[in-house]
């Protein structure tokens, strides 16, 4: 079984408001290139300090602390504030970033004081910190707009090639809390919800629209809908199922707006129990 067909399980780290595994593992590498590339600009005369493995070993680290400090704060500012308006949710976003600057340029001070205790016993605490929350606010910043574009590249891949098996919709009324969460633009007749870093992307034939919301808790205020969860990031409704996709050893479910939702093998039992395989292959 690959990592990608894993079991649901209500609770891991992958469905929290923390993220999943697979988004921290990217963060931190995308912090180690960064730090490698920071440490060999050598900005705030860094440059001078020492020679460049030390240099681009202490910006690697900086920016790890930066990645798990900021991380944290920014994901909890983002769920706190899902029914705001934007402005105040921005605003909330900017706070949570100055607070998390504290013990960022709290813990990046005694590292580099480790290092270099010279110059840096040079440099004032407010020099220090704004120093920090500058780089603090371009990497929010940068998370906010590199976020957006990659879910809205998720929305534009062409579905994937394969022998398609037709079954028959069954049409459903569909109810649940979760529909309120939803902006009146969507309708109410949900297809499919679709795990996003901490955010659930709802589909319906009107569009779709990304909710901050655990995919657990989602599935779980539509409690009264019928569908199933058949992968860890998917939970499709019945209705919505217009076709089987077989491509090898993949299983995929071809719904009514033209996305497909993989199965995981470890759901395709489920799946055939259900009723929505038409063969038992």
């Amino acid at each position: 079984m690959d990592r990608g067909d894993a079991p649901p399980r209500a609770g891991m780290m992958e469905e929290g408001v923390l993220g999943d595994r697979r988004t921290w593992i990217r963060a931190f590498a995308a912090a180690t290139f960064l730090g490698v590339v920071v440490g060999l600009v050598g900005p705030f005369g860094s440059f001078y300090n020492d020679s460049l493995a030390i240099l681009v070993g202490y910006w690697v680290v900086a920016l790890w602390l930066g990645t798990g400090l900021l991380g944290v704060a920014l994901r909890f500012a983002f769920l706190w504030s899902r029914t705001w308006s934007l402005a105040r949710a921005a605003a909330l976003v900017a706070l949570a970033t100055v607070l998390a600057a504290v013990p960022l340029a709290m813990l990046c001070r005694l590292l580099a004081q480790a290092l270099w205790p010279g110059p840096i016993s040079r440099i004032g605490w407010p020099l220090w910190y704004g120093q920090t929350l500058l780089m603090s606010l371009c990497c929010a910043v940068g998370y906010g707009v590199l976020g957006g574009h990659l879910r809205r590249a998720s929305q534009r891949r062409p579905p994937s090639a394969g022998a398609a098996v037709e079954t028959q919709p069954v049409a459903a009324p569909i109810t649940g809390r979760f529909l309120n969460r939803l902006p009146s633009a969507l309708g109410r007749d949900l297809l499919a919800l679709q795990m996003e870093d901490h955010y659930v992307r709802a589909h319906t034939p009107q569009g779709s629209a990304l909710v901050l919301i655990p995919l657990h808790q989602a599935v779980a205020e539509l409690d009264a809908v019928p569908g199933l969860r058949v992968h860890r990031s998917w939970w499709v409704a019945r209705h919505a199922v217009s076709t089987v996709v077989r491509d090898g050893r993949n299983l995929r479910l071809r719904l009514s707006n033209g996305i497909e939702a993989p199965v995981a093998r470890a759901s395709v039992a489920t799946v055939r129990a259900a009723g929505w395989l038409d063969d038992p292959g």
